[in-house]
């Protein structure tokens, strides 16, 4: 696994010819166009990347981007990988790991998610304060590799205060109504029953997706500040009558992405 990671870290670097930036971002469905605002673009198409799983979902480009947001040297994913589409955690992960490799100590994820929470309305966008894990699978499970992390790490701020408190305040400047919750990850590809959203609402969860925990777990695992959003595209529960799709998702994450891409690149700038 260290020789795979240290490989693709070390084609990245040559591939790039540049600065290799401390701020990745992760871009979830229907919210690519962030990478329309990044400068000095170069682009690594998956397929090309040694040891680069390739995504096959609707949405996801499937690039991995060079370049600068808010003046500030970033790595971006245009499209990520996940569990349901077949990869083992390890390789939906495998990105961050390589992320941590090239120097990155910042990270930013962004994810479409159904609304559990009764004061949430579709478009919403929802600041990630804490998750909840119902994978089947960590992607720590097996070997412990010191150089990437300690054995036990803990999990008790996945997600930075401090990074949370920029974004409210940016919000306020450009009077973004953004929400704050907790975001449940679970296998997918099914969307969710009435009940389900219930139990999860029960548990403590305000929105659910398929995607985001594993890698905010891998990231936190190598000591990275990590910065979440979710833009809410659909609404469920016992009293929620609406047939979700994922192509009403990706709309819904589309119209969400101005409010999305300027407070994600204020952040990077700021932070």
């Amino acid at each position: 696994m260290l020789e795979k990671i240290n490989q693709t870290a070390q084609y990245l670097r040559e591939r790039a010819g540049r600065e290799m930036p401390r701020t990745a971002i992760i871009l979830g469905t229907g919210l690519g166009a962030l990478v329309d605002h990044i400068d000095d673009k170069l682009y690594i198409p998956y397929s090309e990347i040694p040891n680069f799983p390739v995504s096959t979902v609707e949405g996801h480009s499937g690039n991995l981007i060079f370049g600068t947001l808010g003046g500030k040297p970033v790595i971006a994913m245009q499209g990520r990988f996940h569990y349901y589409e077949g990869y083992d955690m390890k390789t939906v992960t495998f990105p961050v790991r390589v992320f941590k490799a090239l120097g990155v100590d910042t990270l930013f994820v962004s994810n479409a998610a159904g609304g559990m929470n009764k004061e949430f309305r579709v478009g919403d966008v929802m600041i990630i304060t804490d998750q909840i894990n119902l994978f089947p699978e960590n992607p720590l499970r097996g070997k412990n590799y010191n150089d990437l992390g300690p054995r036990f790490p803990a999990m008790t701020e996945p997600y930075s205060h401090e990074l949370i408190d920029l974004a409210d305040q940016i919000a306020r400047e450009l009077e973004i109504r953004v929400m704050h919750g907790v975001y449940v990850g679970t296998t997918g590809p099914t969307f969710e029953t009435p009940a389900e959203y219930e139990y999860f609402r029960i548990i403590g969860g305000d929105a659910v997706g398929m995607s985001t925990v594993p890698e905010v777990i891998v990231a936190r695992h190598g000591d990275m500040r990590v910065f979440g959003i979710s833009v809410i595209t659909d609404l469920g529960g016992k009293d929620i009558t609406e047939v979700p799709s994922h192509e009403e998702v990706q709309k819904a994450a589309q119209k969400a992405q101005p409010n999305v891409v300027a407070l994600i690149r204020e952040m990077v700038k700021r932070s």
